[in-house]
């Protein structure tokens, strides 16, 4: 015989308290579910020098008309990298810009002799970057930097002169590592439209976006940027403010701001401007670019027409010489007699 179960049997009242119980339950729930609803509407909570903000309210502002208007976010990120023949002097350069570019990313080196473009593309496309700064060196002796913005484009290639890092320099300036830089341009960049283009990649390539991860909310460098002989020199200075220990600058004395260089120092002059990534059709070409090339076989020729006018002066003098002979003196044997 099998056992019997038990049945238990609820009063009224029991049954009343389970079931408000149950509604309680149900109650909480529902609340929760509408707190969690909430929050993912309106976005992760940010910690900002105001407190803690919605990321929602840092992202949208409402006009006066009383409608909600998006605000732009710079997500700009750079990828950096260098062909597989880079020297140890440019690879030091490449580290130094690194380290001042809290938003770049790096990655392994890339064979310059392959289709360059396509890779690069995609190698941008899966860091998820926006530009690109490809250090390419040619026969150990010439560095070429592409700066390219992807996927559509546009791209330069410079030719990079000059080149002192900071471990050459040694230079007194620092800055904090991660600081937002300001970026400084000369009146020149606005007397071309090729120099206008430039001025808006630097701009967008260099210049740190607002909030970034790596970042520090505070501006303590300046980057310069100046046009010179067709060239574009880079500089990069520390903003010094002199003060005695706890004392604060007043908010109009700049006056006693300093500018004391930091390193590195390097000179960019532009070859060419494509309208697509890596290449495509040339918006505008230097006539001024002479090929590192042309001037070594042009200071070989130098080379080789001084030895060739010292092999000629002396053909002329042995010609001279033999053309020229003196005559015997009749009297030059007479004391050998």
């Amino acid at each position: 015989m099998g056992k019997k179960r038990k049945v238990s049997v609820m009063s009224g009242a029991q049954d009343s308290e389970w079931k408000s119980g149950q509604q309680a339950a149900r109650h909480e729930n529902r609340e929760d579910s509408e707190w969690k609803s909430g929050q993912q509407t309106a976005g992760p909570r940010k910690r900002t020098l105001l407190g803690l903000q919605v990321d929602s309210q840092l992202k949208e502002q409402r006009s006066a008309s009383g409608n909600i208007v998006r605000v732009f976010r710079n997500r700009e990120k750079v990828l950096v990298l260098s062909s597989r023949s880079i020297t140890f002097r440019y690879r030091h350069l490449m580290m130094d810009i690194i380290a001042l570019l809290p938003h770049s990313k790096k990655d392994v080196k890339v064979e310059s002799k392959d289709n360059k473009a396509a890779t690069l593309n995609e190698l941008m496309d899966l860091k998820g970057c926006t530009s690109c700064l490809f250090f390419e060196c040619r026969k150990r002796k010439d560095l070429y930097i592409w700066m390219s913005k992807c996927p559509s484009g546009p791209s330069v290639k410079f030719l990079v002169k000059a080149v002192h890092t900071m471990a050459e320099l040694k230079l007194t300036g620092n800055h904090l590592r991660g600081s937002r830089p300001i970026l400084n341009f000369s009146s020149s960049f606005d007397a071309h439209p090729h120099l206008q283009l430039l001025k808006e990649m630097l701009k967008q390539i260099f210049c740190t976006p607002k909030d970034h991860r790596k970042s520090k909310p505070f501006f303590d460098h300046v980057f310069m940027f100046t046009v010179a002989d067709n060239h574009i020199w880079f500089r990069n200075y520390q903003i010094s403010v002199p003060h005695h220990g706890t004392e604060k600058i007043d908010r109009g004395g700049f006056g006693k701001m300093t500018l004391i260089e930091v390193g590195p120092r390097f000179c960019l002059y532009p070859i060419r401007i494509f309208a697509s990534s890596f290449g495509g059709q040339t918006l505008y070409e230097n006539p001024f670019y002479v090929s590192p090339n042309v001037i070594r076989s042009q200071e070989k020729r130098d080379k080789s027409s001084k030895y060739m006018k010292k092999v000629r002066a002396k053909k002329r003098r042995t010609t001279h010489l033999l053309s020229n002979q003196l005559e015997l003196d009749e009297l030059t044997d007479v004391w050998n007699e």
